[in-house]
C-alpha cells in the first residue's frame, strides 16, 4: 500500500512541475473582442486561430454575421482565399530549389525565363523615376505633375531571382496611382491567362515601373518567382507545393485549385463604409480578374492564387516556426529558414524591417501594446493575416475575407494580436 501511495505521490509531483502554464490568461477578453467587429458591422466572418510548435491548439473562436454568411461554418477547416499569404510558400520552394542547386539567388531571371530580359523601364514624361512618384501619391496629390504619356527606356541593370524576393525587380500592382501605368497592367487580364506561358508573354509586354535593384516596391515580383520555381524545376507550382510541401510534411489545407466539393466563402467589401458582398471587378491589384481557383485551372500564381484552411497554413507556419522541420520531414535547412527571417529590406523603418517577405517587428510593437519585438508577420489581400512567435514558440493566424476594412475595421489585426499578449504578459509576470 505504502509503495502504490509513493508512486502516485511520484507521479503527482511530476505532472505538477511539468505542466505548463496556458498562454491565453482568460480567453473570454478575446471572445469579446473577436465577435465585437462582427457586432459592430465591420466584419462579416472572423476566425482566430493559435497553435503551439507541435500543433496543439491553444485558442480558437470564429463569429460570423449569418445574414451575410448563411451558408458556412466558419471553423479551422473553412477554405480562404489567402492572397499574399501565398508568397512566402513560394519564396520557401525557391529556397528549396537552391539547397537542391535547381538556382541560385544570384541567377538573372533571363537563364530561367529568356522572355524577360528585354523589359523596358517606365520613367515620368519628365524622366523621374516613378517609384518615388507611386510612393508621393499618399501625400498631396494636387502638388504632383502627372507623370503620363511615359517614357520607356533601357534598363541599366540585369533582373535577378534575388531582386524577386526583395520586391526590387521592378514588377508592381495596378495600385500605384499612375492611371497610364494601371490602365495597361489592367488591360492584360493577368489572372485570366490559360497558363504560365500565357502570363509570361503578356508580362513581356509591360514596363518595369523601376530599373531592377535600385528600390523595392511591392507588387507581381513573387508572381515572377514562381514562373522561375516552375521553369528552373520542370514542374508546376501546384506540383512543386504537393511533391515537397503539402505531401511530404502531411499538411491538408494548403493548395491552389479548389476541390470539386469546395465551395469558397463570398468576397465582402466595407469600401463604402459598410460591409456589402464585392462587386465584379473590385479586387483590382491587377485589374477586374481574380486567380481561377477552379479544378482544372491550370495557371498557379505563386504571389497570389493560393486558398489554404486556418489548420493548413497554421501547419506551414509551424514548419517555418521548427526551423524547416515537420511532421518527421525536413524540407528546409536551418540556414535556409534564418536567411528568410533575416534582414534584407526597410532596415530604417521604426517598426520592424522585411525579411524574404516577411515583417519583423521591432520593440515598438510592444510599446504600443500590440504585441512584442521579433514577431515574423504576413497578410493577404482579403484581410488574412499570420504571425509567427519564435520565442514562445507558438503561431496566429486572424482569417476574414474582406478585401476593404469599413472604418470600425481598422487596427483590428492589431487589437486582437494586442489583446493575445496582454494575457501572455500577464502569465510571463
Amino acid at each position: 500500500m505504502k509503495n502504490i501511495l509513493l508512486l502516485f505521490l511520484l507521479v503527482f509531483s511530476f505532472n505538477s512541475c511539468n505542466k505548463k502554464e496556458s498562454l491565453i490568461y482568460d480567453s473570454n477578453s478575446l471572445d469579446s473582442l473577436v465577435s465585437k467587429y462582427i457586432d459592430n458591422g465591420s466584419q462579416a466572418l472572423l476566425l482566430v486561430r493559435l497553435e503551439d510548435k507541435h500543433g496543439n491548439e491553444i485558442y480558437q473562436n470564429s463569429y460570423k454575421n449569418n445574414k451575410l454568411v448563411p451558408d458556412h461554418n466558419i471553423n479551422e477547416s473553412t477554405w480562404f482565399r489567402i492572397w499574399s499569404m501565398s508568397k512566402i510558400v513560394t519564396i520557401s520552394i525557391t529556397m528549396d530549389l537552391v539547397e537542391d542547386g535547381l538556382l541560385n539567388l544570384n541567377d538573372p531571371v533571363s537563364k530561367y525565363i529568356p522572355e524577360l530580359n528585354n523589359l523596358k523601364v517606365a520613367l515620368s514624361n519628365n524622366n523621374q523615376a516613378l517609384t518615388s512618384y507611386a510612393q508621393a501619391l499618399g501625400n498631396d496629390k494636387s502638388e504632383l505633375q502627372d507623370p503620363c504619356p511615359l517614357n520607356l527606356v533601357e534598363s541599366n541593370s540585369e533582373m535577378t531571382v534575388l531582386q524577386l524576393i526583395n520586391h526590387e525587380a521592378g514588377f508592381y500592382y495596378s495600385t500605384t496611382g499612375i492611371k497610364c501605368l494601371d490602365n495597361a497592367l489592367d488591360s492584360k487580364n493577368l489572372a485570366a491567362s490559360k497558363n504560365s506561358n500565357e502570363l509570361i508573354q503578356k508580362l513581356s509586354e509591360l514596363p518595369l515601373i523601376d530599373h531592377p535593384g535600385n528600390k523595392d516596391f511591392y507588387g507581381l515580383n513573387t508572381t515572377v518567382l514562381g514562373l522561375v520555381n516552375e521553369r528552373a524545376s520542370g514542374e508546376s507550382l501546384d506540383n512543386l507545393v504537393k511533391n515537397r510541401i503539402t505531401v511530404p510534411m502531411k499538411i491538408n489545407g494548403l493548395q491552389y485549385n479548389k476541390n470539386s466539393d469546395t465551395k469558397l466563402l463570398p468576397v465582402f467589401s466595407g469600401v463604402d463604409s459598410i460591409i456589402r458582398l464585392a462587386n465584379d471587378g473590385e479586387l483590382d491589384i491587377m485589374g477586374s480578374y481574380v486567380p481561377g481557383y477552379q479544378t482544372e485551372n491550370e495557371l498557379f500564381m505563386g504571389g497570389e492564387g493560393m486558398i489554404g484552411t486556418a489548420d493548413g497554413y497554421a501547419d506551414f507556419l509551424r514548419m517555418l516556426l521548427n526551423h524547416g522541420e515537420l511532421n518527421g520531414h525536413r524540407f528546409l535547412n536551418e540556414s535556409s529558414v534564418k536567411e528568410i527571417y533575416s534582414p534584407h529590406t526597410q532596415l530604417d523603418n521604426e517598426y520592424g524591417y522585411n525579411g524574404y517577405n516577411l515583417w519583423i517587428t521591432s520593440s515598438l510593437m510592444k510599446k504600443q501594446g500590440f504585441g512584442d519585438e521579433g514577431l515574423w508577420t504576413g497578410g493577404g489581400y482579403e484581410g488574412t493575416h499570420f504571425w509567427i512567435d519564435p520565442k514562445r514558440d507558438f503561431v496566429g493566424l486572424i482569417m476574414t475575407q474582406m478585401f476593404e476594412t469599413p472604418k470600425a475595421g481598422h487596427g483590428r489585426d492589431n487589437e486582437i494580436r494586442g489583446e493575445v499578449y496582454k494575457q501572455i504578459f500577464k502569465n510571463e509576470q
